[in-house]
């Protein structure tokens, strides 16, 4: 993915890794600004180029009760507001082939869910909004095989795609992160390593999917350290009441500490 072809991030001089953070799903105009604001403030100091994520909708839940959206077009205007007011680039998850344009006079990058990498319409049609695609792995494919779902992007004429690694199914309730996933993906486009998601448990028997947060700094050392091009963080200021995902995210107090320290992992890595 050329980062200089999102116009936002086209001066960021940076040989850092790129973030991708934000809330999973836009609960409210206020939310979002405050953290895309408190993101900002970090990401400017350690000088790591960032694009906002929130969703837009969640179609992939676990019970029929669970938190979908405030309204699709409600939320992709917050999304635009944090992109006007912070001059930031933003991305956001599709799941219909519907979705891609209009998600796409939005936002900036369009996230293909990783259950549903694999729907050659969905990927087919965010590609031909000619915006930057991130191609979420699916849990229960192989690293080797997403070289086919970059090349879909890529057969639709858009050559801006990369991979995010979300981990991959480990038994019934748990993800394993195989950081050989990294070198052999950076074949076919840049990668990101999705922190927050490879800590997910998910299929719990009271239908909320649950995590293992404190694990959050090893994976994302570990990601940095295997030459993950970006990292992907879901974060709130309050997790435990966030509406979606918040067993897993990280708590946004805790996020300059994080990235402090890998900012300086990366930069040892680039004098080896």
């Amino acid at each position: 993915m050329n980062l200089d072809l999102i116009p936002q991030l086209k001066h960021t001089a940076s040989n850092n890794f790129f973030l991708l953070a934000g809330p999973c799903a836009i609960e409210g105009e206020d939310m979002a600004l405050r953290i895309a604001e408190k993101v900002l403030t970090i990401t400017d100091k350690l000088e790591i180029p960032y694009i906002f994520k929130g969703s837009f909708r969640k179609a992939n839940r676990s019970r029929i009760d669970s938190f979908t959206g405030i309204g699709d077009e409600k939320a992709l205007k917050i999304l635009r507001k944090v992109s006007e007011t912070f001059k930031l680039p933003t991305v956001t998850d599709i799941h219909e082939s519907s979705d891609a344009a209009m998600a796409a006079a939005y936002v900036d990058v369009l996230q293909i869910p990783a259950f549903l990498v694999r729907q050659t319409d969905l990927v087919v049609a965010a590609a031909e909004t000619g915006k930057v695609i991130n191609l979420k792995k699916g849990q229960f494919m192989s690293p080797e095989s997403m070289q086919h779902a970059v090349k879909k992007v890529t057969d639709s004429g858009n050559n801006q795609v990369c991979v995010t690694d979300r981990g991959t199914m480990f038994g019934y309730q748990d993800m394993l992160v195989d950081f050989r996933g990294i070198p052999t993906m950076k074949q076919f486009a840049p990668v990101v390593l999705d922190v927050t998601h490879s800590l997910q448990q998910p299929n719990q028997t009271v239908g909320v999917t649950g995590g293992r947060p404190e694990m959050i700094s090893t994976i994302a050392r570990a990601g940095i350290a295997a030459g993950a091009d970006g990292l992907f963080i879901e974060t709130h200021f309050d997790p435990a009441n966030a509406k979606s995902d918040g067993a897993n995210m990280l708590d946004l107090a805790n996020l300059e500490k994080l990235l402090t320290d890998l900012t300086a992992i990366k930069k040892t890595i680039n004098q080896l």
